[in-house]
């Protein structure tokens, strides 16, 4: 059974884009022609947005719907020994489905990646799934592969009849946009390469929660959170970063990683939002990640990290002037 949600689109004044959760092909009932746009999208990043911005022009042109199949999960989940990693994304699924409308997509159709569909060959997907979602052209990216067969987009224009177009890699500084690289700078804490990468603000949501209270101790209050994303998270540092509080955004400076000053073990989450003093706790906030200050230090002592945290805090509030963000 299929169940659809709705958000607002926010491309070309378009109202809406389906969202279709189903099980298999069967699931699928479509009444418009389409131009389909096939593989994983972890992060929608510039190299992903390369493949919609082609299948929208051609859907424009055609008058066709702009329509998007792709998995809930990471099909590794399926695929390969499970580690706490592979549940990780670089975006929220809620901010993906934003992106998916903002990127012009009419129809979001997901589905899991199981034992089951892993044993689907090239020729059966092609006539169960790609004619259910009533495909007249097909967009991909130069390394797509699918079936159990594990057949590249030449096959598939052989056994399509219709159009196949394969979108080359995108690069930057000579080097492919990829999710794995984006993976790879937000663990290193290169939060602005991320930014620039993905072509949006990376970010990551979480509930404010009591925590030790010292900052307020030491003239820098912070606001705790547990994490409510499956996403990565930058590595241990101390970070420029926005804040959205009840839809207003405020300059912080965020932390993460153990306070080894104070001989923490757990891994912590902290904002210091500047010019806010309301009490947030149980609120759901938004951190943007924008820029890394410094790694993490352990301090002789609480005086020693104050005045650290006071040239933090400038650094942070002149950051971004005159800076083109992507």
């Amino acid at each position: 059974m299929t169940y659809t949600n709705q958000i607002k689109c926010l491309y070309n004044g378009m109202e809406k884009m389906n969202i279709q959760h189903i099980k298999d092909a069967r699931d699928i009932n479509r009444t418009r022609d389409s131009v389909l746009v096939l593989g994983y999208f972890d992060g929608l990043h510039k190299g992903h947005k390369a493949l919609f911005d082609q299948a929208r022009s051609i859907a424009n042109r055609n008058q066709l719907d702009l329509t998007v199949l792709t998995f809930n999960e990471s099909p590794r989940l399926a695929l390969a020994r499970f580690t706490p990693e592979l549940l990780l994304n670089l975006t929220a699924p809620e901010k993906s489905y934003e992106k998916f409308a903002e990127y012009g997509v009419d129809d979001l159709y997901l589905v899991d990646f199981t034992s089951a569909f892993s044993k689907v060959s090239s020729e059966e997907f092609l006539r169960t799934y790609i004619k259910a979602l009533r495909a007249r052209t097909i967009v991909v990216g130069f390394d797509y592969k699918f079936g159990h067969d594990r057949k590249d987009a030449a096959h598939l224009s052989e056994i399509f009849d219709g159009d196949v177009i394969v979108v080359p890699e995108v690069q930057d500084n000579g080097e492919k946009i990829s999710s794995s690289r984006i993976r790879q700078e937000i663990l290193s804490g290169n939060v602005s390469e991320v930014n620039r990468l993905l072509g949006y603000e990376f970010s990551t949501q979480g509930i404010v929660v009591h925590g030790d209270a010292r900052g307020r101790t030491i003239g820098f209050p912070t606001a705790n959170l547990a994490v409510l994303d499956r996403v990565y998270l930058p590595g241990d540092g101390v970070y420029v970063t926005d804040i959205i509080v009840s839809g207003k955004r405020y300059r912080s400076m965020t932390s993460i990683g153990k306070n080894v000053t104070f001989g923490g073990q757990d891994l912590r989450l902290e904002a210091n939002i500047f010019d806010f003093e309301n009490d947030i706790y149980g609120e759901t906030v938004e951190i943007i990640w924008l820029d890394k200050i410094r790694g993490m230090i352990k301090f002789a002592g609480a005086d020693e990290l104050v005045e650290q945290l006071k040239s933090d805090k400038k650094f942070a509030q002149n950051w971004g002037k005159n800076r083109k963000l992507f």
